[in-house]
């Protein structure tokens, strides 16, 4: 992703916080933001989720701006009609319509649960805000994906529902992140080929190296489960 990285960020109270997507503040030295009136105002990151992904921050000057309204993403169904409002130097609101509710599992050991899949797809989706019929927030931009849809690839976002944020916001406000145990991390990258997973990397010093597993190896079983696919690996580790 780089060392200087960008995307769109939803105000959600008075106190200048501050909801985006975590992967664009992760790690980050320095954090800026942009309001509508163009004025740049430093913020810090306030507190990162590795399980949903979501990341918050806190602007140290207040923002010119009326925060959103969170609302429960759990009643968002397929077919639904909503907006996207993203944008780095204009601001553009899009309306969607949700392809499907799924699980999706990406290969850096991520698994999220009845994630939002949108079309069409918006090319500024880092940290997009998706909004319901009421203009509240239930979802946050995450990627620019591909999936099967009566037997074509369509190209569609994904969206980290607030359903995850909101059971763990008030953890993140005061310790940065969830207080339950984060889910376990062996280090290793895979990918699915032809109903199998092949390691295609491994961390440096990290469970996995530890435990011998080397690139180009095949992962059939954890412990006596057999596995063919990411969701399959994740959930039974």
């Amino acid at each position: 992703l780089g060392q200087k990285r960008e995307g769109t960020e939803m105000m959600i109270d008075d106190e200048g916080r501050i909801l985006t997507i975590g992967y664009i503040v992760l790690e980050a030295k320095s954090v800026e933001i942009t309001d509508v009136d163009g004025r740049v105002i430093a913020a810090s990151v306030e507190g990162y989720d590795g399980n949903s992904g979501f990341g918050l921050l806190k602007a140290f000057l207040p923002l010119r701006a009326h925060p959103l309204l969170l609302a429960d993403s759990s009643n968002i169904q397929a077919q639904e009609q909503l907006s996207v409002v993203s944008g780095l130097n204009d601001i553009v609101q899009q309306q969607v319509f949700v392809l499907e509710r799924a699980t999706f599992a990406g290969y850096w050991e991520y698994l999220l649960e009845n994630a939002i899949f949108t079309v069409p797809a918006v090319n500024v989706f880092a940290g997009a805000g998706l909004l319901n019929g009421k203009g509240e927030l239930v979802g946050i931009g995450s990627l620019y994906v591909q999936r099967s849809f009566q037997s074509s690839k369509v190209p569609c976002n994904m969206f980290v529902p607030t359903e995850v944020l909101l059971p763990i916001l008030e953890d993140l406000k005061r310790y940065g992140k969830p207080s339950n145990p984060p889910k376990p991390w062996l280090g290793v990258t895979v990918m699915e080929q032809f109903g199998r997973l092949l390691v295609q990397r491994v961390s440096r010093e990290s469970p996995a190296m530890e435990a011998g597993i080397k690139e180009g190896d095949l992962i059939l079983k954890v412990a006596d489960r057999s596995v063919k696919n990411m969701e399959d690996f994740f959930r039974a580790v």
